[in-house]
């Protein structure tokens, strides 16, 4: 476990520095906009690039985990917008704010979080299906989620088919013009033809792409220092600690059940790309839902306790369930 907390401890404290910084106003408010804007444009898809290119194609993107990353993802959606739908008297929260939740429940942080702590505990070998989970998440889950969420609106928290397939258009536009997926598609076609950057390309992107971790964590926190002074709603604990729950405790028993139960069948699952696999479904909420859910006018205060629950229980979670496959223990 030492040898796990060394890695973790320090990935989850510039999280908790960056939170702290924006809480005390050391990190103007404004200045987070631009932060992240430069993780998400430029360092991160540096990052992202530099792996994708390094990957075998076939590792980078496996049919069998992307088919059971994609099957747990949606079951995630599901579960959770059936336990917290108010629907026929239930107590609950409206679909649109249903789709947020079920979106944070489905969508770990594995771009900012995932993939440096994943190489970092177990090896650039890592990098390949962590990159596999974040395509699923950028273009299906986050689709689906805000298809849901947008269709909500469209007549009174009934999702038409016409309504539904307009909304999946406009949020499937908005994955796409994302360029955390661009930069992989990238990455992976110059793996697939041989092909290297120019020296000084390649060193830009190297540069910009080891600022990526550090600087990834630092915005995770500020960022939800800012959506939690923007929330619009104080947000009792029952209706986001189940879903901060479900994250780290469901999603990655899903994805460990499932593929184990693919490799008893027969099916040829890499169970190292399994493992890493279940240790991204156990990281915490991705932190831009909070800004998708104050964009979109849905409860972005459950939202962001939602994430910031899941990010503080994942520090533990996290680090036990990679104890308890054991990645301290090969690694001491």
């Amino acid at each position: 476990m030492q040898a796990i907390l060394a890695v973790t401890l320090p990935f989850f404290a510039l999280v908790l520095l960056g939170y702290l910084a924006a809480q005390r106003e050391v990190l103007p408010e404004d200045a987070i906009p631009g932060l992240n804007v430069y993780v998400l444009f430029f360092a991160l898809p540096c990052m992202l690039f530099r792996f994708g290119s390094s990957q075998p194609f076939a590792r980078l993107i496996d049919v069998r985990l992307l088919a059971i990353y994609t099957v747990c993802a949606l079951a995630m959606v599901a579960v959770t917008i059936a336990l917290t739908w108010q629907r026929g008297g239930r107590p609950g929260v409206d679909l649109k704010d249903a789709s947020f939740g079920a979106l944070v429940a489905a969508f770990p942080n594995a771009g900012f979080m995932g993939v440096p702590l994943l190489v970092a505990l177990l090896g650039d070998n890592a990098a390949g299906p962590v990159i596999g989970a974040i395509l699923v998440d950028l273009i299906l889950t986050s689709t689906l989620c805000l298809a849901l969420a947008q269709a909500s609106t469209h007549r009174a928290g009934s999702a038409d088919g016409r309504g539904m397939f307009a909304a999946a258009l406009l949020s499937l536009r908005g994955a796409l013009t994302n360029p955390l997926p661009w930069a992989i598609v990238i990455g992976a076609l110059f793996a697939a033809v041989d092909r290297k950057l120019p020296g000084p390309i390649a060193q830009i992107v190297r540069m910009l792409g080891d600022s990526a971790t550090p600087v990834a964590l630092f915005t995770i926190g500020s960022v939800l220092s800012r959506a939690g002074r923007h929330a619009h709603s104080r947000t009792p604990v029952g209706r986001y600690l189940p879903v901060a729950l479900l994250k780290l405790v469901l999603h990655p028993a899903l994805v460990f059940g499932l593929g184990t139960a693919a490799i008893a069948l027969g099916a040829q699952v890499p169970r190292f790309g399994l493992m890493v696999l279940t240790l991204v479904a156990a990281l915490p909420g991705a932190s831009n839902v909070s800004v998708l859910a104050e964009r979109y006018g849905a409860d972005n205060g459950r939202v962001t306790r939602i994430i910031m629950a899941s990010t503080v229980l994942a520090f533990a979670s996290f680090s036990a369930l990679a104890w308890a496959f054991g990645v301290g223990r090969a690694a001491a």
